[in-house]
């Protein structure tokens, strides 16, 4: 047997010399090749001229096979071409559907997509829409005025005055610890019947408005029975504005005291955990209550802030977090001698998801130490709010101080940074229970136009860290009109399961005054919002005129997409906005950067770009050529963009008024016909108001028939457009089956089957028992090979998917194929457009076969194949030499499509690197490949086990045996501390620990949202045919590369390698779980946004005298005694809610 050459260490060319490609004729290294600029030791590959590659091919004096000269693998790569060519030329059929499409030229129109027209109408549509919602909020928000004032307040009101539809209530029945099943529930509570409502997704009832009240708030309280009796007459008026505009979602007002009282009624979702819904946290309420925010957090961590105070700072600053929005700035400090930042952040950051998560896990960190410096804390914070450098709110500035008390006034730190104006206000917090004088605290905060607050225990927490919100919203009260202004809120999840949503805005203003000639109320009654859920909006958008791969979108002042084909976030959080950046949406480059910015400014434009695009299964990067066109929609802060690739400018409108002509095509849709011209799946779209829809395309073909049989396709409820052109298409696919594929033996090219795609949402699949296996989506615009094929020209391999971690490809069961596909490109008067896709399922065993054939020294698969006689030199094949040599064929997303190894058959559709790491790395060296890596912010991972199970809860202070028997400890602040945190606890339910999206979200919420980083690899510059030599320590290898024309394949052949390669960096390709990029650096270069356009943070005859009192909870001797008897017993009391209202709140 001949033993070919193979190179060792000794005989390897000197690494120091200069490394030369050895290209096709005519062809060279491209300008744009790239190398990595960091990252693990790699093999060196060496690219070598012929003269220094002969020496190593074949030992001199004996018989071998030596590695094929590059002519010869350039001849097999123009065979596999011929024969890819060969095979898609008969089969496919692009040159026979333009002729049938030219010979049905009588059936259709060709219309013209024209850009700048098309998104003014939609920016239109989409600011009537919108208007109506305004018109219907001023309404609402007039008359919620009106009916405050004319309310007479009443001390003695009772809950058996009271007659209203606690939503809750359901709920609480079904649950028999509940507080209102053991107390017995004195209000009279009304029981509704309902009706589903699809619009809704819910169960409803029109005749009235449903009530929801926070946990930790008593319903039977003088506050809110007040505004329960005033509120009611809100009912009349959400019911006539569904009158006059039908399509109205939920119609809210949200109540400054946490009364939410919404229409139509429907009962709350009952979450899986205790509800911790209050409509003050939504981002809907505390965009529309105030404006936007630059905040400073500094913490006291002196020494006398430890254990359980400490703990409820921290929680007390995560919760204060929450109050903020996108439209807000913030930063975090600790100070004890000395102030710095708790996290990498040195100055104010965007109050988004991803930064407020970095300040609450910074948070927990803080540890107690030194002396209280009040000086050192204020400083800091006024350095912050006075660094003019870098984006902010510009609106509110404020500082929340979180402290356990001092003596210390720091007069002189407010002389020099904020009197005589006094344009930052300050909140200070007394946190724990404690002996020190809060008098300093007070005056700190009434001095500065802020507000004082206790929060002795947990339950203080939530409301203490939000009632700031009624002292920002005085300068928006007093300037009266010209705050009343609309607002649009981000993208958000409905709390009652409408799906995505936005909200209109409008803050309501208590107009009552304490006397004549008094100065007026400068309370903020609450928010009005109505709901406009994202499907109704997108319904104004163009659909299918656009084609597979152009769609409409839609950002706002802050860059975040309302509406975008890759808006699918997999998981919501249900207390935070769904903030998708359009630059994350999309592959960022400087293009959209500069279209980003101009469509924030509010400016029109268009712009022609080359970028980049991920394929919809987001394993391939495809550069293509896009047209961006945009629009301010007035009246709001959105503006609207319109993405068109050339190819889309035009689209087909079928014109089938021939009757007979439509039976007659409509029959080609009928399951009987399948057998002869092949299978059918119909897109599943919205071609009647009565067809029912199905995710299993045989029923919804069924459900369509049958519905056809009802109507004709120009009936009034139908769209006629979609009918027309599904209808045309079923005859033209039909078409091609009889002139191309009926009369063709398939088997003799190794195909399973053929197929064809349209715009009009028809794919034919021939023959008919090949749909059995058909596994792409039925809609094309859904279909990758669709959306791929359009933006490539030539034919798109598509091998089937696997993932690493799952097992091979069973090919002794199941015949695995290989998708091949290419778009057909019309051209008619001079019009060019795409309105199909034909291809061929390629046998994957036959045509691996037969690969080794076309890359071997046989001309055809029946001559023998060719022996290396003694004494002989002879180049190695892919055929007879496939123990020695590797010969693939792969995508241009770096995945197998083809092997001459049987043992790889298997793992076709891998990632390369996971079948030859060693030689997918050469290729990505030099530069056959590039690397495209981005984040993923819609993902959904599995949450993590808890790491703290057997112990006490987190963040909660437990006493040690010690405490217990000493009996000073009983009488101690502690014990009084823990005596109301344990009370509280009854409500709240591991407080610390509880997931917020568990606590107020579906309860059938397993996952949560996660950031995960993707990593795409697509050709790089390199064109020519390159040999090249790995050198790996005393182990090389020689390898060739080289681009077949026409396709998305890559052919190489390799040398296998005969002794252990040196260690070489695996490319990755899948997903993997990230943090996303690092916070502390983005945020030195954040993107380009603009904030609200009205700002209310000073009002000259605003009030500052009520700035907050003290509100502690001694202890008294009978409740220490019970406390003490309590614990021993074991039988802890429920708790007697109380409601916590602003001290002036008196409606």
């Amino acid at each position: 047997m001949a033993v070919r050459a193979r190179t060792c260490g000794a005989c390897r060319p000197d690494p120091a010399r200069k490394a030369l490609p050895w290209p096709s004729r005519g062809s060279r290294l491209g300008p744009g090749a790239r190398r990595p600029a960091a990252g693990p030791p790699r093999p060196l590959a060496l690219l070598l001229p012929p003269l220094l590659l002969l020496p190593l091919l074949a030992a001199p004096g004996a018989s071998a096979y030596s590695f094929p000269q590059q002519h010869t693998m350039q001849h097999w790569a123009r065979r596999l071409e011929q024969e890819i060519d060969g095979v898609m030329r008969i089969f496919g059929g692009v040159q026979q559907l333009r002729e049938i499409y030219k010979d049905n030229r009588n059936l259709f129109e060709v219309q013209e997509n024209e850009p700048q027209k098309l998104v003014e109408k939609v920016a239109g549509d989409i600011e009537s829409l919108l208007d109506r919602k305004v018109q219907a909020l001023k309404r609402l928000a007039d008359a919620a005025e009106n009916f405050q004032k004319a309310h007479r307040w009443q001390d003695n009101i009772k809950e058996e005055d009271i007659v209203y539809y606690d939503a809750k209530a359901d709920a609480e029945l079904d649950d028999p610890e509940s507080e209102d099943v053991e107390r017995g529930s004195k209000a009279s509570t009304l029981r509704l019947d309902f009706v589903e409502d699809s619009n809704f997704k819910n169960k409803v009832n029109y005749s009235y408005t449903a009530v929801q009240i926070p946990t930790d708030i008593y319903k039977g309280s003088t506050v809110i029975l007040n505004e329960l009796n005033w509120t009611e007459a809100l009912e009349n008026v959400f019911m006539e504005n569904r009158r006059q505009d039908p399509t109205l979602l939920w119609q809210v007002f949200g109540s400054a005291t946490g009364v939410t009282r919404y229409y139509p009624a429907t009962p709350w979702r009952a979450p899986k955990k205790i509800d911790l819904y209050d409509v003050r946290r939504r981002p809907w309420y505390i965009q529309g209550a105030s404006s936007p925010k630059d905040m400073v957090i500094i913490v006291d961590v002196s020494g006398s802030v430890s254990g359980l105070t400490l703990k409820l700072m921290k929680t007390s600053v995560c919760e204060m977090l929450d109050t903020l929005s996108d439209d807000d700035y913030v930063n975090v400090a600790s100070f004890n001698e000395k102030a710095q930042p708790v996290s990498c952040f040195t100055h104010l950051v965007q109050a988004n998801v991803r930064n407020k998560k970095v300040f609450k896990e910074a948070v927990q960190g803080m540890v107690a130490k030194g002396t209280t410096g009040y000086k050192a804390g204020f400083e800091y914070a006024f350095d912050q709010l006075q660094n003019s450098n870098i984006t902010r709110a510009n609106c509110n500035k404020m500082i929340m101080m979180f402290t356990d008390g001092g003596e210390d006034r720091v007069q002189d730190v407010f002389e020099k940074y904020n009197w005589p104006n006094r344009t930052v206000r300050v909140f200070t917090f007394s946190v724990g229970q404690h002996n020190y004088d809060v008098t300093p605290l007070q005056w700190m905060a009434c001095t500065n136009k802020g507000y004082y607050f206790e929060i002795p225990s947990i339950g203080a927490i939530r409301i203490n860290t939000q009632e700031y919100l009624d002292v920002l919203g005085r300068p928006m009260v007093l300037a009266g009109k010209e705050a009343k202004q609309v607002q649009w809120t981000n993208v958000y999840e409905d709390a009652l399961g409408l799906g995505m949503v936005v909200t209109g805005t409008l803050p309501v203003f208590n107009l009552t005054q304490d006397g004549p000639g008094e100065k007026k109320n400068q309370l903020i009654l609450g928010v009005m919002g109505i709901d406009v859920a994202l499907n109704d909006i997108k319904r104004l958008t163009p659909n299918y005129t656009l084609g597979a791969n152009g769609y409409v979108f839609a950002i706002d002042l802050n860059g975040y997409v309302l509406l975008h084909p890759n808006l699918k976030p997999q998981t919501t959080n249900f207390r935070e906005p769904v903030t998708l950046d359009f630059l994350d949406a999309e592959l960022e480059d400087e293009n959209k950067e500069e279209i980003r910015r101009s469509m924030i400014d509010g400016n029109k434009g268009h712009k022609q770009i080359r970028t980049l695009v991920k394929s919809l299964d987001e394993r391939y990067i495809d550069e293509v050529t896009r047209n961006y066109t945009w629009v301010p929609i007035r009246s709001t802060n959105y503006s609207l963009g319109l993405v068109l690739p050339p190819y889309s400018t035009f689209y087909l409108q079928a014109n089938l008024s021939d009757q007979i002509l439509q039976v007659k095509y409509f029959e080609f849709l009928l399951p009987s016909s399948f057998e002869s011209e092949g299978h059918v799946f119909i897109a599943p779209r919205e071609y009647c108001k009565d067809l029912n829809a199905s995710d299993n395309n045989t029923e919804f073909l069924k459900n369509f028939i049958e519905l056809m049989e009802k109507v004709t396709p120009d009936s009034k409820q139908c769209n006629n457009f979609l009918l027309h052109n599904l209808i045309l298409d079923t005859g033209i696919t039909q078409q091609l089956v009889e002139r191309v594929w009926r009369d063709q033996d398939l088997n003799t090219y190794s195909l399973l089957a053929v197929f064809a795609a349209t715009d009009g949402g028809i794919t034919r699949v021939f023959p008919n028992k090949a749909a059995e296996d058909w596994t792409e989506n039925p809609e094309p615009f859904n279909a990758s090979f669709y959306r791929r094929s359009l933006d490539n020209h030539g034919y798109v391999f598509k091998p089937p998917q696997q993932d690493a971690l799952l097992r091979p490809l069973e090919l002794e069961n199941d015949t695995v194929g290989i998708l091949v596909s290419t778009a057909v490109e019309l051209s008619l008067g001079g019009r060019t457009l795409r309105p199909a896709v034909v291809g061929v399922k390629l046998d994957l065993e036959a045509w691996a076969e037969k690969f080794k054939v076309l890359a071997s020294n046989r001309t055809h698969q029946d001559q023998p194949q060719k022996q290396c006689g003694p004494n002989s030199h002879c180049e190695m094949d892919c055929e007879v030499n496939n123990e020695d040599l590797l010969c693939v064929l792969i995508d241009d997303g770096g995945f197998l499509v083809l092997s001459n190894q049987n043992h790889q058959w298997d793992q076709v559709g891998r990632f390369f690197s996971e079948v030859d790491a060693n030689l997918m790395l050469a290729l990505y060296n030099n530069s056959f490949y590039t690397r495209k890596e981005s984040y993923d912010y819609q993902a959904a991972c599995a949450p993590l086990p808890p790491g703290n199970l057997g112990a006490a809860p987190r963040g909660i202070f437990v006493p040690t045996i010690a405490d217990f028997l000493n009996l000073a400890w009983w009488t101690s602040a502690a014990a009084w501390s823990l005596f109301q945190q344990l009370l509280y606890g009854l409500i709240y339910h591991s407080w610390f620990q509880a997931d917020p999206a568990e606590a107020e979200g579906n309860p059938e919420v397993r996952e949560s949202s996660c950031v995960m980083k993707q990593t795409q690899y697509y050709f790089g510059s390199v064109n020519a045919s390159y040999n090249a030599i790995i050198d790996c320590g005393n182990c090389s290898r020689l390898f060739h590369a080289q681009r077949l024309i026409n396709t998305n394949l890559l052919f190489v052949v390799a040398e296998k390698p005969l002794c252990s390669q040196c260690e070489a960096g695996r490319l990755l390709q899948k997903e993997t779980h990230s943090d996303g990029p690092e916070q502390c650096e983005l945020v030195q270069r954040p993107r380009y946004r603009r904030g609200p356009h009205i700002c209310f943070d000073y009002n000259a005859t605003e009030d500052t005298s009520d700035c907050g009192r003290g509100a502690s909870f001694p202890p008294s001797l009978g409740v220490l005694v019970s406390l003490q008897l309590l614990l021993l017993l074991g039988l802890p009391p429920r708790p007697q809610p109380q409601v916590h209202a602003h001290p002036s709140r008196r409606l």
